[in-house]
Parts: structure tokens; sequence; C-alpha cells
């Protein structure tokens, strides 16, 4: 009986083929390879071990980027005109414009479904990588389709980065490059809490983004090292944009909310609540104080300038495209080294203009 073997380049290995070596049905194939459905863990590594051996990628054009043709990599990111991410997006796109890559930019709008989407259409486009930009959305079937879609694109010769976010739980093919979020925050509450802040007005962001889950731990922690009751009232969850802080301090002001500083989840919300401020005729920082996060140029434009978290943005971009870069030139070992690789960049407090001790009120 003659052993059957791998498919020449010139008849390149179809789903046929992978299904007939592995024994299941093409569908099965379909299934491990889209991510989009669950299998068990005894069919996927079946079909894994078989499309590694068969070199099988989802398409011509998927092999052509995994292979000798130009490398493209897909920057994902909630909102284009976003600043703190931008800066990242223009460090990936720069690092990748040194070593001759093309750079994808797509838009989530903050739709964990069009995130997931985006994932699966760049891992049928082949793209030597999927950059995904911001916080994640903490829920248990995103987390698992995400690390599906991580499966599958390191199946296809491609890999995922997360940036600005946890790492996937397990052993999942994935790169996170992250930054110390929640000592940043610590850092910035620590700020206020040494000149004298106690009733201190909190913006951490989406109440279902990790992002603000680690700003918000952050300040809890800051608290109770000063050994300050820290009052869960004082905390307002929404997007983070200057609408959001404009309305969390004008609704805070209305209801007659006692704070003596702003504690905002980014510069934008800073600047959002620093106009509510100076709306309701107070002002900043003799009245009150506010602090923002991310250190974007806004930050040093704003009247007075903003105090607020250093974050490296640009770096932690270029960061992302130098691991892909590693695994892609390191050979076999480098990309098994670099499963569920965590590189985590720090942060520090930029002192400005914002912040005063509290105003005496009798």
């Amino acid at each position: 009986m003659s052993q059957r073997k791998a498919p020449s380049d010139a008849g390149r290995a179809t789903i046929r083929d992978v299904a007939e070596r592995a024994g299941v049905s093409v569908a099965s194939v379909s299934r491990v390879l889209s991510g989009n459905y669950p299998v068990s863990d005894e069919l996927r590594r079946r079909v894994m071990k078989v499309v590694r051996d068969l070199d099988y990628v989802t398409n011509a054009h998927a092999r052509s980027l995994a292979g000798g043709g130009t490398p493209t990599v897909a920057i994902l990111i909630n909102n284009i005109t976003g600043a703190a991410f931008a800066h990242v997006a223009k460090g990936v796109e720069g690092a990748a414009t040194l070593r001759g890559w093309l750079s994808l930019v797509g838009t989530t709008g903050d739709d964990p479904e069009r995130e997931l989407a985006l994932v699966n259409l760049m891992r049928q486009q082949g793209v030597a990588a999927v950059v995904l930009l911001g916080g994640a959305y903490d829920y248990d079937e995103y987390q698992l389709r995400m690390a599906r879609f991580a499966r599958s694109l390191d199946a296809a010769g491609s890999h995922l980065v997360l940036v600005g976010r946890p790492p996937l739980e397990g052993d999942v093919p994935a790169t996170t490059v992250d930054y110390d979020n929640e000592s940043g925050a610590y850092a910035m509450a620590s700020h206020l809490l040494s000149a004298g802040h106690r009733k201190i007005l909190v913006l951490p962001g989406h109440a279902e983004l990790t992002t603000a889950h680690s700003r918000l731990n952050g300040a809890r922690r800051a608290f109770e090292a000063y050994g300050v009751p820290f009052d869960p009232g004082m905390v307002r969850h929404g997007p983070y944009d200057d609408e959001h802080g404009y309305e969390a301090v004008e609704t805070s002001l209305r209801e007659g909310v006692d704070f003596t500083a702003v504690l905002a989840g980014t510069d934008v919300v800073a600047a959002g609540a620093m106009q509510a401020l100076r709306a309701a005729g107070l002002r900043v920082p003799e009245d009150v104080s506010i602090v923002g996060y991310d250190d974007i140029p806004l930050a040093s434009q704003l009247t007075p300038q903003l105090t607020t978290v250093h974050v490296p943005y640009e770096e932690m971009g270029r960061v992302a495209l130098r691991a892909v870069a590693d695994r892609r030139e390191g050979g076999p070992g480098r990309r098994r080294s670099a499963d569920g690789e965590h590189l985590v960049l720090g942060t520090h407090v930029v002192v400005r203009n914002s912040v005063a001790p509290p105003a005496r009120r009798d």
C-alpha cells in the first residue's frame, strides 16, 4: 500500500486534503479553522497537526503573505480620531515602514461584535499580524472567541497582538504589549490624596472595559494605602470622550455632590470635565483640582496644563511590531517561545498645573 504524500507547491493542499489526512469531514476542518464554532480539544489538535504537516493556509492570498510576499499588518482601533491609540498605530506603522511592511487600519466603533468580525476578516485576508488596540470586553464568550481566532491566525502563519489590554487566558498563541495601567492610576490618585483631597469624583471609563477596571482598582488601592474610605457613589462610568467628562461633572454639581477633585480616566475626559467646571463658574485648580490619564498632546495645551499619567503609546506600537517581526524572522523555535508572551511598559505621573490643595469651604 503506497504512503500518502503531502501535496506539492504545484498542487497546493486543499481543505479536502486536510480533512482526508485528519480523518474528519470538511465541515469539521472548517469549524476548527474559522474559530466561530465550539469544537473539542482533541479535534482541534488533530486538525491543526495536519494543517501544520501540510503547510495549509486558507487561501492563496494568505499563503503569499505568509511566505515571500510583502507582509501586511492590520491595526484595529476603536476610533481613528482617538488620540491615545492613534499614537500606538503611529508606532506600529512607523516600525512596519522601516521593515518594508504594509499597514492596514480598521475601526471597531467600540463594538465587540464588529471587532471580532474584523479579526476574522483579517484572518481570511492572510495578514502577517492583527494588532488590537485598547481595552478588552470582560465577558467569557468574547474571550473564548478571541482565543479561537488567535489559534486560527497562528495556523495560517499569522499572529494576534493585543496592545493595552490583558493577555488571553490559557495557552493561546498571542502576544500582549501592555502598560502598567493600575499602577498609573494608583500614582495619580495618590498625588491627589497627598495634596489633601478626600472627596474625589472618579471617571474610570466604561464599566465593561478592562482598562476601566484597572484604573478603578488603582484608585481604590491608593485610598486604602492612605487610610481613606473609598465611596463607590463617587464613581461615574462612561465612554472615554469629552461629552462624558462634561456630563458627569455637570450632573454631579446639579445633584449637589460634594467633591474637591476629579480623577478622569483619560485626558479627553478631563478636558470635558474642565469645561463643565468653568461653565459652573468654578476655577481649576483653585476651586476643584483635576487630573487625567494618557499624556497626549492635549494635556499640555489645556489651561491650566493638565497633570496626568504618561503612557508610552508610540513605543508600545513599535514593540508590538518588533514582536511580530521577531517571530517571523526567528524561525520555529522563536515562534514557540513567543506564544503567550506578555510585555509590560512602565507609566509615570507628569505634574503640571491642574492640582492644588482643596479650597477651604466655610
